[in-house]
């Protein structure tokens, strides 16, 4: 089976992990052709790249779909793809865990894919297809509560995270995590569900959005 993926070397390390007994080809669109399954990591940050993959046939595509929703990008198209293509959660640090989070686009998709990523030993959970799906919310909303309580001077970076872990034994405290993440798909995730829900809970706190903002122009 012919394996491409492209993405941020972060997120392609992760991916090496979790397919550590398979050879992963860097995607080149001269030999898309070729590829049996193809995973591409940031198509959240250029969705526009679809139609590469809209007429392919006998493929598995599994795209990055936290910041936007298949549908949303399929509806504007006006077309649905030939093979199916899966929405995964591919944040930086939840690629490389014992249990993928996925979204399909109806239950034919869900059911190819599930063949197909179990023949790489894979596991994996689907869920509703939103924005945000399940876990970035989560974790993107307790972020951007962290920041509040900063900003509020309630308590430090360092004490929040390490209550955090002692509180909820939690892996990591929010600002770590937001860290490994990356503050610009934080921003960018609760920005998009902002955007979404109009629901105030992931209403970017200033002073996240001040340090985001910062990173551009340092």
């Amino acid at each position: 089976m012919n394996i491409a993926a492209k993405g941020q070397p972060n997120q392609l390390a992760e991916l090496g992990q979790i397919l550590n007994k398979f050879t992963i080809l860097p995607f080149k669109i001269n030999e898309i052709e070729s590829y049996d399954v193809i995973f591409d990591l940031d198509f959240d940050d250029t969705p526009e790249q679809i139609q590469y993959y809209m007429e392919l046939e006998g493929k598995l595509i599994v795209v990055g779909a936290v910041k936007v929703q298949l549908e949303e990008i399929l509806a504007e198209l006006g077309e649905l793809p030939s093979c199916p293509i899966i929405g995964m959660n591919t944040l930086p640090t939840f690629i490389n865990r014992s249990l993928l989070e996925l979204c399909a686009l109806n239950e034919d998709d869900k059911s190819i894919a599930s063949a197909i990523l179990s023949s790489l030993d894979l596991e994996y959970r689907f869920v509703a297809s939103r924005v945000g799906l399940v876990t970035p919310r989560i974790v993107c909303m307790i972020i951007n509560e962290a920041y509040f309580t900063l900003q509020e001077g309630t308590a430090s970076r360092e004490d929040i995270d390490l209550g955090m872990k002692l509180g909820t034994a939690y892996p990591k405290g929010p600002f770590e995590w937001s860290k490994e993440i990356g503050l610009e798909h934080v921003y960018e995730t609760l920005e998009a569900l902002y955007q979404d829900t109009k629901d105030e809970r992931y209403k970017i706190c200033p002073l996240l959005k001040t340090e985001y903002l910062k990173g551009f122009s340092s």
